[in-house]
């Protein structure tokens, strides 16, 4: 596949989904072509200065930051094989950018705290492992809101815009579908209203007829999307595309369309 390189000097954004825990790391069959992918990434795109990323596991009142130079790994998962607990990722943290985003989400508006002392989740540490497998590059991780407003993560990204030009690479950590009874269910990839949310995601990401507004509005309203309640019963898993789609003014490019545990989901990028 090409390498894509980024328009107008700023680093491209992604929205990925991160499998279930930690399957992708173990092999899991259902997670192959998700593995194929995030073990591609790194080719395609100019290597970063450092990554942020938005993980659907972690949650704050007031928007946080890891700011701590050397941070643990957090599983945040259970019931899994000895090897999960296991797993090493030791990619530094970067006070430098975390006190700068800590700044520029002041400076629009956007009260926000540091976090010395978390770790990375898994939301981090599973995909950047098969994307990223040096641990080299600095990383910090940015919270999701609890009250999982989706105007308010897009003004998250908004804000962040004017950092895409210092090469750090944003990431939203999530998944397009994420409905845990019906993961298990043993319903096929021909599930219905799996195939009509992820055709309205895609169109609503992608389609570049759409203004910035109005791609918006439809994402503020993702829960009139058609079985945008089976898909997501809860939303904490599509909220980091919101903050990704909130820090370009462009359409997306589809950069994954594939089975996670049997189930369709989408991976997307910002200026290609």
């Amino acid at each position: 596949m090409p390498v894509i390189y980024p328009q107008a000097n700023l680093s491209p954004v992604l929205f990925i989904p991160h499998g279930g825990g930690p399957l992708p790391l173990l092999g899991d069959p259902g997670h192959q072509q998700l593995i194929d992918f995030l073990q591609g990434i790194s080719t395609r795109i100019p290597m970063p200065s450092a990554i942020c990323v938005v993980s659907a596991h972690w949650e704050e009142s007031t928007v946080t930051i890891t700011s701590g130079a050397s941070p643990t790994l957090i599983y945040d998962y259970y019931g899994f094989p000895k090897s999960a607990y296991a797993v090493h990722y030791p990619a530094p943290g970067s006070p430098d950018l975390a006190h700068k985003i800590f700044a520029v989400l002041q400076q629009n508006g956007i009260t926000a705290r540091l976090d010395e002392q978390r770790g990375f989740d898994h939301g981090l540490f599973v995909p950047l492992k098969l994307m990223f497998p040096d641990a080299t590059i600095p990383c910090i991780q940015l919270s999701l809101l609890n009250n999982l407003d989706p105007a308010a993560h897009i003004e998250i990204g908004k804000a962040l815009r004017p950092l895409r030009q210092d090469n750090i690479l944003f990431i939203g950590s999530g998944f397009s579908f994420h409905n845990l009874p019906a993961f298990f269910a043993g319903k096929p990839s021909t599930d219905k209203q799996n195939n009509a949310f992820e055709t309205w995601l895609i169109d609503t990401c992608t389609n570049h007829t759409l203004s910035f507004d109005d791609r918006t509005s439809r994402l503020i309203n993702w829960d009139r999307a058609p079985a945008a309640r089976y898909c997501h019963p809860r939303e904490e898993h599509l909220l980091p595309l919101h903050v990704c789609a909130g820090l370009s003014d462009k359409a997306a490019v589809l950069m994954f369309e594939g089975e996670v545990l049997g189930k369709r989901t989408s991976g997307f990028i910002w200026d290609l």
